[in-house]
């Protein structure tokens, strides 16, 4: 694929999961191989659609306008690299989050199959009030 092609793959697949939990749903069955691999920030790895749909269907029943903000895209290759700004608010707490995060996708045959992630854990538990922020300490 080209360097385009991959940009407008990418932007399809975030423009797909901002319209909600159901639409995430569909675009992962249209984007993902069905042996995808997310080598998650939280320290394992989600392996086959399958897993995929069901973490992402736990991030949108944590926080269901869930939306994401592309910044930055590089392409090199096969891979893509993301950085974007997650933003909306956490069920259980009732609190506004925004934290940033960056991944890393390798595609082939059209689809993505493969993805590094990593985001702003500390600042994500702080909003939260789970880690305390150096001006409440």
């Amino acid at each position: 694929m080209s360097t385009k092609e991959i940009k407008a793959l990418t932007h399809r697949f975030f423009e797909g999961v901002n319209k909600g939990k159901a639409a995430a749903m569909a675009v992962i069955d249209e984007l993902c191989a069905d042996d995808f691999v997310l080598h998650c920030a939280r320290g394992k790895d989600i392996r086959g659609i399958k897993s995929y749909k069901q973490n992402m269907s736990e991030l949108f029943s944590a926080v269901p306008d869930a939306h994401f903000t592309i910044n930055d895209m590089v392409v090199e290759g096969d891979k893509v690299a993301t950085r974007y700004t997650l933003t909306g608010t956490h069920k259980a707490t009732d609190k506004k989050v925004t934290t940033w995060m960056i991944t890393i996708d390798r595609i082939a045959d059209g689809k993505f199959v493969e993805e590094w992630e990593r985001y702003d854990t500390l600042g994500l538990m702080q909003q939260l009030g789970i880690i305390p922020t150096p001006e409440k300490r």
